[in-house]
């Protein structure tokens, strides 16, 4: 029948089994769920929104917050009754009714909030704020669905349709374009095993699009080891068909065991719950990425809502292989903003359970925090301290999270980063580019054009930056070559130091001995400003030297087309091969800078008149 197509047909569910029934009676339940096909669930969400926003009247962005409260619910219970904690499919309008109260989906609500807990997605007191016949309208609509089990292509690629249409640039700021996510993950490289953030996630793509590809390589990697072994075997002499059959079955069973994502351990498994972690400050925009995540095949456990800028579960310094973000611009940490309680407490059971998960390093990092308590949150970081920490600058969001990122990488650490082009050419911004110049080698910088975020709300010119964080011996060659840098010229200055400090020296002495208390103060604070002043003049002058010494190229490239027009239209792209391609006969950016990476000498040699480094 072709009915079961039909965007408006539902299937009705029958027996909703009771509490007492067996185990194989609740896998039958859950086999008459459909799974969603092709755009059925974009079509369904677009009707949960209409119909919220014609019944109770709710913005598109109130709505779908409501929407995604209630998908938060659909996704709890049938996770429950997947691990056989559930006797009963609870969403479903036949036994909400059956409920006591006049609004029984915040019943399930509660719950989700209390397994979400650790996620600070929502507050104590948040409820669904729909009108119950609303409520009752929205579960009808999902009730015949199973959500877990559809495919992540259709789930993914319906869920973010469904944002684009209803959020039409109202927080455009939150969605970095696919084809930008895209380059910056395929130039760092992820390889499995690798800890990936995202401390400001938005919508989650950086982590999602980690998250696919990551899950293709070791499903590729199965696949290959699987063929070796089907090889193998197929061509040992001696074998019956039937010992080829089981030995075949056999690895099979094995591989699919080793990338079970449904086993605490297998590849998959590790891939989604501690490899993946990523915070937003926006509680809308939380919950979007770890929904976001959801339906493109998890991998959602990491996700918070938080302050990027400070720690919260295994997201503490030094741990990250990879970070890839695009930060809030343009907003300012005030000097009075500081670390509040709720930020830094935990309940009992959760901090024994990340310090079971995340060891020692969780605990020293913990520890650290605690410290942090109503502390100015520019005072954490070397930019943004004034003079006194008593007094912390008021400092732009992104420069902090510049610094924020590498405290958070691991030695070695890779970062690409999103940055306002003023960052790298504004001179009032020397002392940022300093940081992370004495911080991490810089790899590349990738000039955008000028409209690439302008679909997005934003309309400041960017470059892409990549780095790696020192490795333990690197930063110590560094140390090693400012402290020796900055000896020679202490050394240069130091025959004009004396003998300006033996004038100063002599005429305090004197005013000391004539009592002229004036004199005293007025002589007292020039000393001071003189060493302050040749202090600071030692360190310009020791800048060139210390880049003389550990020079090394970095990659420039500035692009023209990068995959999407100022209307967010589909363009041309020259970053990354596959796409399409802006000189179909020439490298894209991507491919140069691997030329770079294998000989970055000859590279250079053979860079045209106007250099690509």
């Amino acid at each position: 029948m072709l009915t079961d197509k039909m965007p408006g047909y539902r299937q009705e569910i029958e027996n909703i089994p009771k509490a007492n029934d067996s185990d194989k009676e609740r896998e039958a339940l859950l086999k008459k769920l459909r799974t969603f096909r092709e755009d059925e669930f974009a079509n369904v969400l677009r009707d949960c929104h209409n119909i919220i926003r014609n019944r109770d009247h709710l913005d598109p962005t109130a709505a779908f917050d409501e929407i995604a409260k209630v998908l938060f619910v659909k996704v709890f219970v049938e996770r429950e009754m997947r691990a056989k904690r559930a006797s009963k499919n609870l969403f479903t309008v036949e036994v909400l009714e059956q409920q006591i109260g006049d609004d029984p989906l915040n019943i399930l609500f509660e719950q989700t909030k209390k397994v979400r807990k650790s996620d600070r997605l929502f507050k104590a007191d948040e409820r669904i704020m729909l009108k119950p016949e609303t409520s009752k309208a929205i579960v009808k609509s999902l009730e015949v669905y199973n959500l877990s089990d559809t495919s992540e292509d259709v789930k993914g690629i319906a869920f973010e349709k469904f944002l684009g249409r209803t959020f039409r640039g109202e927080i455009g700021q939150f969605f970095t374009p696919r084809p930008i996510v895209e380059f910056m993950i395929r130039m760092v490289g992820l390889q499995e095993g690798e800890v990936i953030l995202d401390p400001a996630a938005g919508s989650g793509g950086f982590l999602i699009r980690a998250f696919e590809l990551l899950r293709e390589q070791i499903l590729a990697d199965a696949d290959r080891q699987y063929q070796a072994e089907k090889q193998t075997i197929e061509t040992t002499p001696g074998l019956s068909v039937a010992e080829k059959g089981a030995q075949l079955l056999a690895a099979y069973n094995r591989i699919q065991h080793e990338i079970s994502a449904e086993r605490e351990g297998g590849r998959l498994w590790h891939l989604a719950n501690r490899c993946l972690y990523g915070t937003d400050a926006n509680d809308r925009m939380a919950r979007t990425a770890k929904m976001n995540m959801i339906m493109h095949g998890d991998g959602h456990g990491g996700v918070h809502h938080h302050d990027g800028l400070l720690n919260v579960n295994g997201i503490f310094e030094g741990r990250f292989n990879v970070i890839l973000t695009n930060p809030p611009f343009g907003s300012s940490v005030e000097p009075t903003a500081k670390v509040l309680p709720n930020q830094v407490e935990l309940a009992e059971e959760e901090e024994e359970r990340y310090l079971k998960i995340y060891g020692e390093p969780y605990r020293l990092a913990r520890e650290q925090q605690q410290t942090t308590l109503n502390k100015a949150i520019a005072n954490l970081f070397e930019l943004g301290r004034g003079p006194s920490e008593k007094k912390p600058l008021k400092q732009k969001t992104e420069i902090l999270f510049v610094e924020r990122c590498l405290n958070l990488l691991a030695p070695g650490g890779r970062l690409a980063v999103v940055l306002p082009e003023g960052i790298f050419n504004n001179p009032s911004l020397e002392a940022v580019r300093h940081h992370c110049e004495g911080r991490a080698r810089l790899l590349a910088v990738v000039s955008l054009p000028a409209e690439t975020f302008l679909s997005s709300g934003a309309t400041v010119k960017c470059s892409l930056l990549f780095a790696q964080k020192f490795t333990e011996a690197e930063a110590q060659q560094y140390a090693d070559t400012v402290a020796t840098a900055l000896a020679e010229r202490t050394a240069h200055h130091a025959p004009a130091r004396n003998q300006e400090l033996e004038r100063l020296d002599d005429l305090i002495k004197e005013a000391q001995a004539t009592k002229q208390r004036d004199d005293l103060k007025t002589l007292r604070a020039e000393r001071a400003t003189y060493e302050k002043r040749l202090a600071a003049t030692i360190e310009r002058e020791a800048r060139p030297l210390v880049k003389q010494r550990l020079d090394y190229p970095v990659f420039l490239y500035e692009a023209d087309r990068v995959g999407i027009t100022a209307t967010g239209e589909p363009d041309l792209n020259e970053l990354y091969p596959n796409a399409a391609p802006l000189h179909p006969d020439e490298p894209t950016a991507l491919e140069l800078y691997q030329q770079f990476q294998q000989d970055p000498a000859a590279f250079v040699a053979s860079a045209p008149t106007e250099p690509s480094v």
